[in-house]
């Protein structure tokens, strides 16, 4: 019998153009695709994804891809797959031969393979944007010896969080939890609670702060009575009955003064902190710290830290993660005021104000607010003003996941002025060789 031929030969694509002659080389994602080394992510993933049984899993180039373009141009994974069919440069830049006109896989894939690959692969995505951006001229070894390090929130995905709103849900799913256990409870408050809520956030808008706090009051007494009722009368609990009964217990025991208060139910890792801002003094994520070059601005280092610490504690860890994914330490780190006392091995640490510095150390501390407006682009252009992933992984994933992007775009801003310029110089050329070839017109046709 004939063997079966390999599945790259492409015998049902015989009359297909492929996207090699679609597309024009000199565009910026194509040149991207040919400075990352995608052989390295098959080295890197391939084991994970090895299988025997079952369906065959998706191209790690494909997924890696994929996971790039999202968080380049800042899309959901809903969009970004519905875009890639439409678009045959994300198609090249993807490894794909042929332009194809079915989604490149479900957007639930791309959720699996980021809890697959974990806050490891992610920066493994980080490092090897780092590298794509020193083969493309952007990132210079020599400016890795001076990085500016700085804090950031990364917010989280949840509604404002209000103690009426938060009382209320926690009653209704600790009722719901209770009846799909077979809990008969005397009374689930379910009219009473919903009107005590919109009271509640009615005498708030009016400014009647004593009436809201009574409408809270109440609140908190039905949440009361169904946990007490719930006590009573479980047995054995489920597992999701104990962890409901937790979480409402938790949530009626704390007060406006509590320490590691919960903001949100379905995201317990969420923290409030407050960084000064007028516009919104109070945020609600995950503090996240990330360092760049004082020169070009590139991410070599960023990773969420949970837990709000002091931003002086976060120094030392962040320029390790710089030496791991660079390879060279840095040998002068730029600050603001927030790391005053910050200790750093084998660094030295410049603060912003700093008085009786030479000339030289006073243009360099300059360029430590150069990391405010990479920190805008992140969160304007990219996805680091709100994070939709699920947990404190979650949390970790997504701000590599945004560095990884906005050296992408770096990357691309670059060689799109490279095409540009390089178009300029052969405009002028055609110009200037015209201008010589042609016929003077002050000049006679017959004369010598």
């Amino acid at each position: 019998m004939r063997a079966k031929p390999p599945a790259d030969a492409h015998d049902h694509d015989l009359f297909r153009l492929e996207l090699v002659n679609l597309i024009d080389p000199r565009h910026e994602l194509v040149r991207l695709g040919q400075l990352i080394d995608w052989q390295a992510f098959e080295s890197q993933w391939g084991p994970q994804f090895a299988s025997t049984t079952g369906r065959p899993a998706l191209p790690t180039r494909l997924m890696a891809a994929l996971l790039y373009l999202k968080h380049a141009y800042a899309l959901s994974d809903e969009d970004l797959v519905e875009c890639w069919c439409e678009n045959p440069y994300w198609q090249h830049f993807s490894g794909q031969r042929y332009f194809q006109f079915e989604l490149p896989c479900d957007p639930s894939s791309l959720t699996r393979w980021r809890a697959r690959i974990g806050e490891e692969g992610c920066e493994w995505l980080l490092a090897q944007s780092i590298a794509a951006a020193a083969k493309a001229g952007v990132l210079k070894r020599t400016s890795l010896a001076t990085v500016v390090i700085d804090t950031t929130v990364q917010d989280k995905a949840i509604a404002h969080p209000t103690d009426s709103r938060l009382l209320n849900r926690a009653r209704e799913q600790l009722v719901k939890a209770a009846q799909a256990d077979g809990i008969a409870l005397r009374q689930s408050y379910a009219r009473v609670g919903k009107q005590t809520e919109v009271q509640a956030g009615r005498y708030a808008h009016a400014k009647q702060f004593r009436r809201m706090r009574g409408q809270v009051k109440k609140l908190r007494t039905l949440l009361g009575r169904v946990i007490r009722d719930v006590q009573r009368k479980s047995g054995e609990m489920s597992l999701a009955l104990q962890a409901k009964l937790a979480t409402a217990q938790r949530l009626h025991a704390q007060r406006r003064d509590s320490k590691n208060k919960l903001y949100a139910l379905h995201a317990p890792e969420v923290e409030c902190i407050a960084k000064g801002k007028a516009r919104t003094p109070y945020e609600f994520g995950v503090k996240v710290s990330l360092a760049v070059t004082a020169k070009e601005g590139v991410v070599v280092g960023m990773r969420s830290m949970p837990g709000n610490p002091y931003d002086g504690h976060t120094a030392a860890e962040q320029i390790e993660q710089v030496e791991i994914l660079t390879g060279q330490r840095p040998r002068t780190v730029l600050a603001d005021r927030g790391y005053k006392g910050a200790q750093i091995p084998g660094c030295r640490l410049l603060l912003a104000h700093t008085r009786k510095l030479p000339d030289k150390l006073k243009r360099l501390l300059k360029r430590r607010n150069a990391i405010e407006p990479t920190i805008g682009h992140m969160k304007n252009d990219g996805l680091l003003r709100r994070n939709w992933l699920k947990g404190s992984l979650g949390d970790a994933m997504h701000a590599l996941l945004c560095g990884a992007g906005h050296n992408l775009r770096l990357i691309l801003a670059h060689l799109r002025v490279l095409l540009l310029g390089l178009f300029g110089v052969v405009t002028l050329a055609e110009c200037l060789l015209s201008s010589r070839l042609a016929p003077d017109p002050m000049v006679p046709v017959g004369a010598n």
